[in-house]
């Protein structure tokens, strides 16, 4: 083989390998912002740039993947349904206290499904790889939580804080919540 025809040659594999290469990131992009909705908007501004956003975002799936996540049993599920009434009754006599107790309350149940709960930017973190829909409704909450115990929140905002926690406990509390977990890891 003659030197042209060799360097012609290396140029279209390495013209082949680099398009390859463009359209599995380009894959990799649409599966990650599918996977993670808004999370991964706001990945990308937090980290600057969508490659440190996608390997971000990939730390967090494999973090994840590592958890001995599980179902609630029944009697589990009752008891959390049981309280979470409670918390939604409390919340016309001391809306505050009911807010802070619907925190718990959804800290409790992520923690008896097998997640850690060290500080909220983990646990939200760890949320946002299998329930991206219910990741804002968490954030939300929690600032609104944070503003109360500031003294800045209005009822108007510890009412939208109380939806935001319900759907968010609604989600965890649910039956059905990893075998959603292992479809979305497929």
């Amino acid at each position: 083989m003659d030197t042209p025809t060799l360097i012609a040659l290396v140029i279209a594999i390495l013209a082949f390998c680099g398009i390859v290469f463009l359209l599995f990131e380009r894959y990799r992009t649409r599966r990650l912002r599918s996977r993670f909705g808004p999370e991964f908007d706001r990945a990308v501004a937090q980290e600057g740039s969508v490659r440190r956003a996608k390997a971000v975002l990939d730390r967090r799936e494999r973090r994840v993947a590592k958890y001995q996540l599980r179902e609630l049993t029944e009697a589990e599920r009752e008891n959390l349904a049981a309280e979470w009434s409670t918390v939604q009754q409390r919340f016309v006599d001391d809306p505050n206290d009911a807010i802070e107790r619907a925190e718990r309350l959804v800290v409790r149940a992520m923690r008896l499904r097998g997640y850690p709960t060290t500080d909220f930017e983990s646990q939200a973190a760890d949320l946002s790889v299998s329930h991206p829909h219910v990741l804002t409704d968490y954030r939300i909450a929690h600032e609104i939580m944070i503003q109360t115990a500031g003294g800045k929140a209005t009822t108007e905002d510890l009412r939208r804080a109380m939806q935001h926690y319900r759907n968010l406990f609604q989600d965890i509390a649910s039956s059905g919540w990893i075998r959603e977990e292992a479809r979305l890891a497929s």
